[in-house]
């Protein structure tokens, strides 16, 4: 006979939940047999002063997670339970060496290439497109998207990169996702694996990495004053090759037009060959008008265009796209129909919305205008701090710039000052994909503009004089 005391003042605790809980640690410890019978539910009712409800919940709850099994007219019996054998509990406490910190950046400012500037964001403007959102598409949010995203949201962004940037394509080519590394993952799975895939040296480490580590062999092209090295392309034996000819990352080249045919040629002399252009920055441009995209010169649907909301609105929303030439987008729908889209519905609604409306290009248009001064401000004080210290290499476009400058120490030594004076910053070795041998008291400096605020720009100058002192 087992002995259970149920507390009927406990507030935190339902009788079933007791009653659950006691017969469960009976079987636990042994201290029920296995195929011992338990009391029937009305007697164990009567023997604690409970409801045959609460019992039979109890039991119910023993029996779903096994702990207990029923014959019909005999009753309820213990199941025979195998042993767990617990490792120490000192293996189970978390390492010293896994656990995380507090992301505490207090004090810091950022010239990161990062960043955005926050305060820009028009909350207001995208809480409305997010109410609109959820009063005329709740059926669709509700439901799982179509595999390439909502057929709506495609057609805006056709209509807003054709307009922008002069991209020639139908929505039915744009396939969304949760990010571009994502995209890219999948774009890049579509090849067999012993195809070469060129990037741009220095370039988007991130890139680089993923696409070696899915198990690709990733061959690093150098760059000259006119962006990708054209010659160099040609005795890689690449198939693939990643580009960023808006504003090459990180050097900042815009690659002219002489190149960008070129590289078309490039892939026009082969039909299995294509181009990836990451039209990274390509929002932001000064004193200039806009250069049109690769894509918008390519004849032979040899240029798969990707995008990103990252920089424009904010880089959590986790929403790029990508546009497919034919070709691929049918190998795309044969291996991906199935797979489920990973972005939030509310968001991509709420983004519909946030284009169809004119209010994201309003916001483009607002941030051009304040990069644009903050960009001039940096540069200014840079320049009377510096003097002929530093080379700027002043490119009118993106949210960062390349500067040069001239010291005795060392990257190493650059990072380890830039933390004591927290000061984010990046340097141009970070994004070397090989080792290229670099003159000597000349460093590369990213100069990331968007998160720093215009009153603290000269504090901000100071820090980096102090990081080079």
């Amino acid at each position: 006979m087992i002995e259970i005391k149920i507390d009927k003042s406990d507030e935190k605790k339902y009788i079933y939940q007791q009653v659950y809980d006691k017969i469960k640690s009976y079987i636990v410890e042994k201290r029920i047999d296995a195929n011992e019978q338990l009391p029937s539910k009305r007697l164990l009712a009567e023997q604690l002063n409970i409801s045959v409800n609460s019992v039979t919940t109890a039991y119910e709850q023993l029996l779903a997670e096994g702990y207990i099994y029923t014959i019909e007219r005999a009753g309820y019996f213990v199941e025979k339970i195998t042993d767990l054998h617990n490792k120490k509990a000192s293996e189970c406490v978390l390492p010293e060496d896994l656990r995380e910190a507090e992301n505490a950046k207090t004090g810091w400012l950022s010239f990161s290439h990062i960043s955005v500037d926050a305060s820009m964001f028009p909350w207001s403007n995208w809480m409305k497109s997010e109410q609109k959102a959820m009063k005329h598409n709740r059926a669709q949010i509700a439901e799982l998207t179509h595999f390439q995203g909502p057929m709506q949201l495609r057609l805006e962004i056709a209509k807003l990169i054709a307009l922008t940037r002069g991209v020639i394509c139908e929505p039915e080519q744009i396939v969304i996702g949760a990010g571009t590394q994502s995209l890219i993952e999948r774009l890049v799975s579509l090849s067999d694996k012993n195809t070469k895939i060129a990037i741009e040296d220095p370039g988007y480490r991130r890139f680089y990495h993923l696409i070696k580590r899915i198990g690709y062999h990733v061959e690093p092209i150098p760059l000259d004053h006119n962006g990708l090295n054209i010659q160099a392309l040609h005795q890689s034996e690449a198939k693939i090759v990643f580009v960023t000819p808006s504003h090459q990352f990180p050097t900042g080249t815009i690659m002219p037009i002489s190149r960008r045919n070129e590289l078309l040629n490039w892939a026009a002399q082969n039909e299995t060959r294509f181009i990836v252009e990451d039209d990274y920055d390509s929002e932001f441009k000064y004193e200039t008008d806009h250069i049109p995209s690769l894509q918008s010169l390519d004849q032979n649907q040899q240029v798969v265009y990707t995008g990103s909301f990252s920089k424009t609105i904010l880089p959590s929303l986790r929403i790029s796209y990508m546009v497919l030439p034919f070709h691929l987008l049918r190998k795309y729908r044969a291996r991906y129909a199935d797979i489920m889209h990973e972005v939030s519905g509310i968001n991509l609604y709420t983004l519909y919305y946030f284009i169809q409306d004119g209010l994201y290009q309003k916001h483009v248009r607002n941030m051009n205008k304040q990069y644009e001064k903050k960009r001039i401000q940096l540069i200014k004080r840079l320049k009377y701090t510096f003097k002929d210290q530093m080379e700027i290499i002043d490119v009118p476009a993106g949210l960062h710039f390349l500067t040069y400058m001239k010291t005795i120490k060392t990257y190493d030594e650059v990072k380890e000052r830039a933390k004591e004076e927290k000061l984010e910053m990046y340097t141009l070795q970070r994004f070397n994909l090989t080792n290229r041998v670099e003159s000597e008291q000349r460093l590369g400096i990213i100069i990331g503009f968007a998160a720093i605020q215009e009153e603290r720009i000269e504090e901000a100058v100071n820090r980096l004089l102090r990081v080079f002192s």
